[in-house]
């Protein structure tokens, strides 16, 4: 099958597109031919070797983690999932990195997996899985309630454009922190933005005087100590970007795949509730694209990877 790969650690060059073995598949899981793939900063983060102190690397390494696809095979022990269904999901990294989602054929444990909605199509349906639990449970974890002042720092990302979205629908006001010309795209979504550089204490106390009641920081980048001060009393902090959250006071989201998150957050979507901004399509011979322009920043929503079907035209 045909695959983007890298042998070792290292920057976007190790990277490779090729022919692998097709995977093998356990009796709790699914084989499917992937539609589409997305690319994630966790993807290019395992590559250069951030992660190697905390997991195993089976080289070589497939990246990935979100899909669409249609359902070739699947485990003995599955139930509720047969040959040609269309769905949607991810493949867990968080024990040991090996076969992703960047390649015609993935195996994904069954209670990672779901049918896709008819409201989506292959790219939505890729760009969907992480960022989508990554903010669903992220809200969950902060308690956010209707009336209150959410700040979502990186706020037009792949999470943070999420994040936003959930924190609206459960009646929340919400700021959110981006590059200016992210703030037309806020606006759309319902949320009221700020600058995320010089001067963003004072921005956010303007909007809100009393503080604000829970953070988010879907960014990572140097926010704790900007963005802690402006919680009011008893406010909750989280981040799905850096761990040193805890040393504030906050909690650390990286998201588990749940099946019934998973099943919550495509119900949200079908209703409308949560939707995924693509910001760039790439077919997957040019994958090693997407995976720069994730890394250069700045991106809004999410790069996906066309793998099984056509790119949209231009």
């Amino acid at each position: 099958m045909k695959a983007i790969f890298y042998r070792t650690f290292g920057d976007a060059d190790v990277m490779e597109y090729g022919d692998l073995p097709e995977p093998k598949m356990g009796p709790s899981s699914v084989l499917v031919r992937v539609a589409a793939a997305s690319v994630n900063p966790l993807d290019w983060k395992a590559r250069e070797g951030l992660y190697d102190r905390l997991m195993d690397s089976i080289f070589p390494v497939i990246p990935g983690i979100d899909f669409s696809g249609v359902v070739e095979r699947v485990g003995f022990g599955v139930r509720g999932l047969a040959p040609g269904d269309e769905v949607m999901g991810c493949v867990p990294n968080d024990e040991y990195l090996s076969r992703g989602t960047l390649a015609e054929l993935t195996s994904a444990p069954a209670r990672c997996v779901v049918r896709k909605p008819s409201c989506l199509n292959w790219f939505e349906a890729a760009a969907l899985p992480l960022v989508g639990l990554s903010a669903y449970q992220s809200m969950k974890h902060l308690a956010v309630r209707r009336g209150e002042v959410v700040l979502v720092h990186g706020a037009a990302g792949g999470v943070g454009s999420m994040a936003v979205q959930y924190a609206l629908s459960l009646g929340a006001r919400v700021i959110g922190t981006a590059g200016h010309h992210n703030h037309d795209f806020l606006r759309s979504l319902g949320a009221e933005p700020v600058g995320y550089r010089r001067g963003l204490t004072e921005s956010v106390a303007a909007l809100a005087p009393g503080g604000v009641d829970a953070v988010l920081d879907a960014s990572g980048k140097r926010t704790l100590r900007t963005v802690a001060p402006l919680l009011k009393a008893g406010g909750r902090l989280a981040s799905v970007a850096d761990p040193a959250v805890r040393s504030a006071g906050g909690t650390y989201v990286f998201a588990q795949p749940i099946s019934t998150d998973i099943r919550e957050m495509v119900a949200l979507a079908e209703e409308g509730t949560m939707h995924a901004q693509i910001s760039a399509v790439h077919p997957l011979e040019n994958a090693v694209d997407g995976f720069r322009e994730s890394q250069a920043g700045h991106t809004r929503g999410k790069i996906v990877v066309a793998v099984g079907c056509a790119p949209p035209e231009v």
